[in-house]
């Protein structure tokens, strides 16, 4: 089975929802401008209390936000979703010795270029959707053809825009290691739906897949 990620949790309620859902990530945004953004204080209790893989989402991070976050919070990976050069990439990834994913936003097939850099310093990729004055959890796909015939150089995520209902549709187009899911199960901004949580994993669970590019 294709693996899943529920993104922007704040509570308990989501994580455990997530958890029973049979996720194996549960992602965490510190991004102060996000909807689902959360303090490390809180954070820090959701993590220890999950054997799920936990991901804190960080955009365009300073050394002094990722000292003072991953000193509270024992996440198991680091998510960069802002304009990170590949170095910086490389950089946290050394001094955190944590497993680092980054994020590219996507439009057009151009902006699946840096994939191959980013690929030799990320331990994984995810594609999301580029959106105008946003970095994530928009609710917008993009055009999934453009990485039909993407050859993984890393495991990779497909985000933007995914849902319960069009999950599987994604699933079949491509061959994604993971999927990541935010806006698409919750019921309002930052607020998750156990519901639209069992719904996404059991659609993804039952889903007829892409063969892999080769």
């Amino acid at each position: 089975m294709t693996a899943v990620k529920i993104c922007g949790i704040t509570d308990e309620i989501a994580l455990q929802a997530a958890a029973k859902a049979g996720a194996q990530y549960a992602g965490f945004v510190f991004y102060p401008k996000s909807p689902r953004n959360i303090v490390p204080d809180k954070a820090a209790i959701l993590v220890k209390q999950t054997a799920l893989t936990t991901v804190g989402l960080f955009v365009d991070p300073d050394d002094e936000t990722l000292r003072r976050i991953l000193s509270d919070v024992p996440l198991k990976m680091i998510q960069l979703h802002g304009n990170e050069p590949p170095e910086r990439v490389a950089a946290i990834k050394s001094r955190y010795n944590l497993p680092v994913m980054k994020a590219l936003r996507v439009a057009t097939a151009i902006d699946i270029t840096p994939a191959a850099t980013y690929a030799q310093v990320a331990d994984w990729l995810l594609f999301d959707a580029k959106v105008d004055g946003a970095v994530g959890g928009t609710g917008q796909a993009f055009d999934w053809t453009i990485l039909k015939n993407y050859k993984p150089a890393r495991p990779w995520m497909l985000a933007g825009g995914l849902t319960p209902d069009n999950v599987g549709e994604a699933l079949i187009k491509l061959a994604p290691d993971a999927v990541d899911v935010s806006s698409g199960v919750e019921s309002s901004p930052g607020i998750k739906d156990a519901c639209k949580i069992a719904a996404f994993v059991e659609t993804v669970r039952h889903a007829k897949h892409s063969a892999p590019a080769t």
